[in-house]
């Protein structure tokens, strides 16, 4: 398929895709990442540096970009082209060290300012490179009588420097360019890195020449057929050849009758308007047609990114979502007063006794709390402590157990693994996490002791809790809480579930039934809450490591969008 350009100005289509790709970020690191970036990066400056600023003044000079590889002639061809040194070259790697725009006097006006390459600085002819051994920013500008009229040549960086800053902006000129002067040697004219680019010539049917240059005697008509060939093959059988010899002349440049068919090649290009807006025309549309097809390739690795993404924050979710239902299931099967809560309740009240002192009233209670002052009163301070231990526990092994359960799913995930690296940075140590579970019990444990001193304001109330203890009171309440026979097995069924039948009766004696409802279900309430919020607190690193990726979910279809408008604005036919 080939896109033709219609007559309507298809500008706000493309200024519409630069603002698009422009926004668009690539934080974490798909197996697609580099290529939506690099593609990205591709489009916008080509939309920066050549097609809007081509669309808004189609009848300025071409910008022929003169590339090749290293050692390949490219300054002495550009001087011998205009029979002027402005371009300079080197023994030393990289040989071009800035590029340089040579254009007409009668046209400086066109480069000048920011029209074309809006990010390169312009420098002067005279002006020193600042940076060594070149600076991927700076475009020197030189007028030249030899110019032709029509056209600007631009001498590139080589596209296979040692420097990848010049790799990169030789890459970006050749995008830029209207059409290209393709520089490469007898030795060398079968490079891979060369073959590349005039690929990408193909793709986008610029306007090319292929410069065979530094041929020694009598190999020229061996070389041609091979070049031929291989320039058919790849689409671009429609270029010229100009074959240069290795000969120089006293004045350092290349013999004239050497240069003069290239000279006269782009004389004829440039000759008229119409001739110079073909050209423009038939690189633009390459170019566009080239960018249209680089939207899957930005668009799926948008779409790797939202998923990465979102994959990563199920993770998280999920994880600490079986926390909680975790944490749940232990508070509710029995978990909390298994072993040493058991014994120490057992320490306090008994089985036996306590239920026939129970079933004859609350006088009974007093009476056997009276006899524990005059002897060894009840400990229920110790079962609240156990209990307290079980749920500190408890919440660090869930706490733990689902920081593991995501530490494995992101490992096997290369994409995830620099954000769980960020993340274990603020995870909070054994330490840490013991001391906050400690702190949270804590503090739930003060609100239900002020619950049960609350609920016993009424002076009879008060009297019944101080005749059986705080301390006993609290931890009949949270045997109340978490009695349960679901988790325990053998023994422990028969004992968890006559003490928390004497658990119920005692509350029932000192505030009486509704109470002790109201007081176990808000005090169950608050627990959950502090669970949530324990295990919110021990998720926030990887959730805050997942804020800060700026991956937009609407981009993909943002973008595809804008793809979609431009290619409506140009239509299609049959190529």
């Amino acid at each position: 398929m080939k896109l033709t350009v219609r007559e309507s100005d298809p500008t706000p289509e493309l200024e519409a895709l630069h603002e698009a790709l422009g926004q668009v970020q690539f934080p974490i690191a798909t197996s697609h990442r580099e290529d939506g970036r690099e593609a990205s990066a591709d489009i916008v400056h080509q939309l920066e540096d050549y097609i809007l600023p081509r669309f808004e003044t189609l009848e300025a000079p071409l910008l022929g970009v003169i590339g090749g590889s290293t050692g390949s002639g490219k300054s002495l061809l550009v001087n011998s082209l205009i029979r002027e040194h402005v371009a300079e070259s080197s023994a030393i790697r990289p040989t071009t060290r800035r590029p340089l725009l040579v254009h007409s006097p009668k046209e400086a006006a066109w480069f000048n300012d920011s029209r074309i390459l809006p990010n390169l600085k312009r420098m002067g002819a005279s002006a020193q490179p600042s940076g060594d051994p070149g600076n991927g920013s700076e475009l020197q500008l030189a007028a030249a009588a030899g110019v032709p009229s029509g056209v600007a040549l631009l001498d590139s960086p080589d596209i296979d420097s040692v420097v990848e800053d010049n790799r990169r902006l030789a890459g970006q000129l050749l995008q830029a360019a209207d059409l290209w002067i393709f520089v490469t040697t007898a030795a060398r004219y079968g490079d891979a890195i060369p073959w590349a680019l005039l690929d990408e010539a193909a793709k986008r049917d610029v306007v090319l020449a292929i410069v065979l240059n530094r041929v020694p005697a009598g190999v020229g008509m061996q070389i041609r057929p091979d070049l031929s060939l291989r320039l058919v093959s790849h689409g671009l059988g429609s270029a010229p050849i100009f074959m240069i010899s290795e000969a120089v002349d006293e004045s350092g440049f290349i013999p004239e009758q050497d240069v003069a068919p290239l000279r006269q090649w782009l004389a004829g290009l440039t000759e008229d308007k119409v001739s110079r807006t073909s050209v423009a025309r038939q690189s633009l549309d390459g170019a566009v047609r080239a960018l249209l097809e680089r939207k899957p390739q930005i668009v799926g690795a948008l779409g790797q990114q939202v998923d990465a993404k979102s994959a990563m924050v199920h993770d998280v979710e999920h994880s600490f979502s079986a926390a909680t239902s975790g944490m749940d299931t232990l508070l509710n099967d029995g978990s909390v007063l298994r072993g040493e809560v058991l014994h120490r309740w057992q320490e306090v009240v008994g089985t036996g006794e306590w239920m026939r002192k129970l079933e004859t009233g609350v006088a009974s209670v007093r009476d056997r709390i009276s006899g524990w002052f005059s002897g060894r009163p009840p400990k229920g301070d110790h079962v609240e402590d156990a209990v307290t231990d079980s749920l500190v526990v408890l919440l660090v092994s869930q706490a733990e157990q689902a920081i593991s359960r995501l530490e494995a799913q992101w490992l096997d995930r290369p994409e995830s693994v620099s954000v769980l690296t960020a993340a274990q940075m603020s995870v909070r140590s054994s330490e840490e996490r013991n001391e906050a579970a400690r702190e949270l019990v804590d503090q739930w444990h003060a609100s239900l002791t002020d619950a049960i001193t609350s609920t016993g304001k009424e002076k009879k109330a008060t009297a019944r809790v101080l005749s059986v203890g705080v301390n006993v009171v609290g931890a009949a309440l949270m045997i109340v809480i978490f009695a349960s026979t679901a988790g325990l097995t053998g023994g422990e069924v028969a004992v968890a579930g006559g003490t928390a039948v004497v658990a119920q009766k005692l509350l029932e004696a000192v505030f009486g039934e509704d109470a002790v409802r109201r007081m176990a279900d808000k005090a169950r309430t608050d627990l959950e809450r502090a669970v949530s919020a324990f295990f919110a607190q021990e998720s926030q690193p990887f959730r805050e490591c997942l804020d800060v990726l700026e991956v937009d979910e609407e981009a993909p279809a943002t973008v595809e969008a804008a793809f979609k408008n431009l290619e409506k604005a140009y239509g299609r036919t049959l190529r």
